[in-house]
């Protein structure tokens, strides 16, 4: 891979949501980022919540230490409590955090994850299900995506593009956000 691109990490667990995967790493790919699928499972072939099953690039303990330009969890229940539950993606996710570099969050994860390591925001949206809501306390908004500062968190499965084109805005600008959105049929 070129070495001037930027570099977006994709965790994944058993169990993490598919169509939020897809359209992370597809959309990021088509504005030019180099995305790294990491499992946090053990094994880099994973079975997602429906049971699609994916292989990922490699395995997370071999992404600690290294620089990303953005880190974005999908959700999917249980996966976003397997990835929270990753030493090693805790420790990457803290370091992005103190750099104040973008890491994202869909679904369950911006509750799950976020909630559980202090890394909300002061406004961000999740799945909109009560027990998220609590977690996420008076940040949560009713939004498709939420960027506050280098933290962006969205909503669910059918707002994952929407998720993936505000990530891809906060790294290459509004016009590439727009294009993507464009090819993609969903203009911003």
């Amino acid at each position: 891979m070129d070495a001037a691109k930027k570099r977006v990490l994709v965790p994944v667990a058993d169990d993490s949501e598919e169509i939020e995967t897809a359209c992370i790493t597809d959309t990021l790919v088509r504005a030019g980022a180099e995305v790294v699928v990491a499992s946090v499972s053990g094994n880099p072939l994973v079975k997602m919540s429906r049971g699609l099953k994916v292989m990922a690039d490699c395995l997370i303990e071999e992404c600690v230490d290294k620089e990303w330009d953005a880190v974005a969890c999908p959700g999917g229940m249980p996966g976003a409590e397997r990835l929270r539950d990753s030493e090693a993606l805790t420790k990457i996710l803290k370091a992005q955090s103190e750099k104040s570099k973008l890491t994202a969050a869909v679904c369950a994860s911006p509750a799950v994850i976020f909630g559980a390591h202090g890394l909300l925001p002061k406004v961000a949206t999740c799945y909109p299900v009560q027990k998220f809501k609590d977690t996420v306390g008076e940040a949560w908004v009713d939004e498709k995506a939420v960027v506050d500062g280098h933290i962006i968190t969205g909503q669910g499965p059918g707002t994952s593009l929407h998720f993936a084109l505000k990530i891809v805005e906060s790294m290459y600008g509004r016009e590439k956000a727009e294009e993507i959105g464009k090819a993609l049929l969903l203009p911003l």
